[in-house]
């Protein structure tokens, strides 16, 4: 890892509104094994970086795993201010040469979703912030 970087990556899980967690619930799903495999991967791509994973398109990577009788992706988006963020959006089973265009859209529509809702609580506290400061002065 590369000793001079301040900010340290973290792995966090797309939560839907309704604090579904798809990328987990998929995980636990899976044998002991294959999880520990794709837990695996996702801790080289925090500590090593983004060379990694693969870049599929747009803000969209996966993490390539080889479990017991299949081969696994993670896909995610590196956001944060720093990149720091690794944020797993969609997991599957690999089945065929390319990653499904459904998968990656899903993964796009997942990120949209998450900024989207980042930056509304963001603005929102913005404005309750503005709120007290003013009540204060």
């Amino acid at each position: 890892m590369d000793e001079g970087r301040k900010h340290k990556r973290r792995w966090r899980y797309y939560e839907t509104e309704s604090g579904g967690k798809p990328v987990k619930k998929f995980i636990d799903k899976l044998s002991d094994a294959d999880a520990a495999e794709i837990f695996a991967g996702m801790r080289d791509v925090a500590a090593i970086g983004m060379s990694e994973a693969r870049h599929l398109r747009g803000d969209i990577y996966e993490v390539r795993v080889d479990g017991e009788n299949c081969a696994y992706r993670i896909l995610f988006a590196s956001e944060g201010r720093f990149k720091q963020v690794l944020l797993a959006l969609e997991g599957f089973a690999k089945k065929t040469q390319k990653a499904p265009i459904q998968a990656i859209k899903l993964a796009e529509k997942r990120l949209t979703d998450w900024r989207q809702r980042g930056l509304s609580s963001r603005k929102q506290e913005n404005r309750s912030s503005a709120k007290n400061f003013s009540k204060k002065r």
